[in-house]
């Protein structure tokens, strides 16, 4: 059987001007239409005046970090999957594509179809299941499948942040950064601290269990490196009067009592512009400011062992086709997707505030990648 993985991201301007920016900002303001209920003309309309204001500044970021190589990454990811599953006997095809550039999802599903593939595997490159990233990708491609009219097999892979290889990677990265840096999470002045995307709390109140898998991950990851304390939070892109998870990095950051601060990029597996501009230059410069020190773990995209976790959640999809026994279960984030979570109940939200109803209010920021 010939198996077609479309390994999907979501996408960065590698050589940003303001010719790609300024469509790239648009398809993201435009696929969070829902959270404001407005579909209609005035909205698209809308939707371009805020790509428009906000390229400018989106463009001085990304040449401030030398353009994204998130797209890089992802296709060096793709690759290296290919020559893992080829090199154990399969018929298989990868493809690297993305929500928000280009080759987007849709373009990775025709040259499937056009590569004869007789199962379609699709593999978002998120570990913590997000309604704007997992669900949405998977989304796409169910969308693009049926547009076109092709009826085989696919096969969803949701979330995947609790399979045992990849925390015990993670880990053991984090563990390498402190020891090359003298550092010891045991030290009161030093603290673990995660740096999670942010997602709107209405995604939440839906049934996305997003913020739940935040704070596991981020315990499990404190317990296995033997810290006794860590703080969790969250890079918010507000730019509409909706609530986001909490608490915002900065005013966190500014309570905490610790000088050194071991950041980790928790819910990110390649350097983009959430990492090295939102974390290396405006979270750095504010903790700077408020007299103490930003350690940022680097992000383990090239890690070898990430790939063979690729790889054994792809056999698993496969596995679920032919109906034998699997590791997954069924998605409640994305229906008819399957992800290392589903079956397991998890404990009410830690992070949102008990009075956020009060909270509503609009707050000139942005959307994720923008």
């Amino acid at each position: 059987m010939r198996i077609g993985v479309l390994v999907i991201n979501f996408g960065e301007p590698a050589e940003p001007t303001l010719e790609t920016i300024t469509p790239f900002l648009e398809r993201i303001f435009l696929q969070n239409a829902s959270l404001e209920n407005h579909l209609d003309e005035a909205f698209l309309a809308r939707a371009r005046k805020l790509a428009m204001d906000r390229a400018p500044g989106l463009l001085e970021e990304y040449q401030a970090i030398g353009g994204s190589p998130l797209n890089a990454q992802s296709d060096e990811q793709a690759r290296l999957l290919h020559e893992a599953l080829e090199g154990g006997g399969w018929d298989v095809h990868t493809y690297s594509v993305f929500q928000f550039t280009d080759p987007f999802v849709a373009e990775g599903v025709a040259r499937a179809r056009e590569d004869g593939v007789e199962l379609l595997v699709g593999l978002p490159v998120y570990p913590m299941c997000g309604h704007s990233t997992n669900v949405a990708a998977l989304d796409d491609v169910r969308r693009a499948m049926d547009e076109m009219g092709w009826d085989i097999p696919f096969v969803g892979l949701s979330g995947w942040h609790s399979d045992p290889d990849y925390l015990a990677m993670r880990v053991d990265h984090i563990r390498g950064f402190v020891e090359a840096n003298g550092l010891d999470l045991r030290d009161p002045d030093t603290l673990l601290y995660f740096s999670a995307h942010g997602t709107p709390i209405k995604y939440l109140r839906v049934g996305n269990r997003y913020d739940r898998y935040v704070e596991e991950h981020c315990r499990d990851i404190a317990e296995a490196l033997g810290a006794d304390r860590h703080a969790v939070g969250f890079q918010n892109h507000t730019n509409r009067r909706i609530l986001w998870t909490q608490p915002d990095n900065e005013p966190l950051i500014e309570s905490l009592t610790e000088t050194n601060l071991v950041v980790d990029a928790v819910s990110f597996i390649h350097e983009q512009s959430e990492t090295l501009a939102e974390l290396d230059h405006e979270l750095n410069e504010f903790i700077e400011e408020q007299g103490k020190t930003l350690y940022r773990v680097p992000v383990p995209h090239d890690d070898p062992r990430f790939i063979g976790v690729l790889s054994r959640l792809v056999r698993s999809a496969v596995e679920i086709h032919g109906g034998g026994a699997t590791a997954l279960t069924p998605c409640r984030c994305s229906p008819g997707s399957w992800c290392t979570n589903g079956a397991r109940d998890l404990p009410p939200s830690p992070f949102i505030s008990p009075d956020a109803e009060a909270a509503e209010a609009e707050s000139g920021g942005r959307p994720h990648g923008a």
